[in-house]
Parts: structure tokens; sequence; C-alpha cells
């Protein structure tokens, strides 16, 4: 089985961390795994997407054109990526910051309000983590504990205090 997962959004917003954590989770659990990041020279405010493929069997392009996942946190992403999404799949979208609410025919579409949930709940800046575990609810493209070894893993040594609160915005995120 392949999940490829598609994350969009403005540089600063988490996007590359996420899109980390879901292919280091598919390599905790055994899986192949690819992680393509692209973002614009301004990083901060521009634009930023990855794409992540998770797989039983090898992988042959990185490049993800008609992702099964698409976890989406500005509009210009949206405006890009909502008709690109496979029949099946799923569109894991910030309501906070997206106020279109387009049904696609054989898309799941899941409007959650992640960045205003990140605040409410102490999380500020975790919205990616939050709209991650939502990603994680829909597909199952890892399980918990290989989410959680992944958080472990990409969160940077001098930045381990960010560990429990990326756990419970994967753990919100996948109760919604």
């Amino acid at each position: 089985m392949t999940q490829n997962i598609l994350l969009a959004g403005f540089g600063g917003q988490g996007i590359l961390f996420a899109g980390k954590v879901a292919a280091y989770s598919g390599l905790m659990d055994g899986k192949e795994v690819s992680w393509l990041p692209s973002y614009g020279p301004e990083m901060r405010g521009g634009t930023a997407n990855c794409s992540v493929c998770i797989s039983d069997d090898p992988i042959c392009s990185p490049l993800i054109l008609n992702p099964d996942a698409l976890l989406v946190m500005n509009k210009p992403s949206y405006d890009k990526f909502i008709h690109k999404v496979q029949p099946g799949g799923v569109a894991v979208i910030d309501a906070t910051l997206i106020s279109d609410r387009e049904e696609i025919e054989g898309v799941k579409t899941c409007y959650v309000e992640a960045t205003r949930l990140a605040e409410e709940n102490g999380l500020q800046g975790l919205a990616n983590i939050i709209l991650l575990g939502k990603v994680l609810k829909e597909c199952g493209f890892a399980s918990l504990e290989a989410v959680k070894k992944g958080i472990e893993k990409s969160v940077p040594a001098r930045k381990q205090h960010l560990v429990e609160p990326n756990f419970r915005a994967i753990e919100l995120g996948m109760s919604l």
C-alpha cells in the first residue's frame, strides 16, 4: 500500500516540519519513505509545500502530482491543490485560515479550525500537527506510536520541551 501526502501552506507554518514527522513515522513503521520539500525564496511568508510518500514498496518518484491526502493551510495552496486530490482521497483544510467550503466529488473534505483550536488549547504554532493528526485519523498512514517516535526524531534537541505539546496536538487532531 502507498500513501501520497501533499502538505502545503506558507513558510513559517510548519509545513516542512509536519512533512518530516509524517516521513519519519513511515520509517518507524518500517515503510519505504520519501520527503520532498519545496519552498519559495522568501521561505517565511512565501509558499511552501512538501510531498511525502509512504509505501510498502520502493518509491519510483518522490514528486506527488495527485495526492491521496492533502493538508492545506493557506488559500493560494488550497486553490492550487484542492482539485488535484485523487478520487477516494481526503483533503484536510485549516478552516480558521481558509473560508472556502468546496465539496469535491469523490474526495472527503475535512474543514478543521486548527489555528483556532491550537490557540484555545495552549498549542500556539501547532495547527500543522493538529491537521496532521486529522490526516492520520482519516488515512492511517502510520501507527500513533510511530508518529510519536517521528515527533521525537523531528524536534531538535534544543526544543525538546515541545515534544509533549506536539503529542497533545496530534492526539487533538485525531480526536476530531
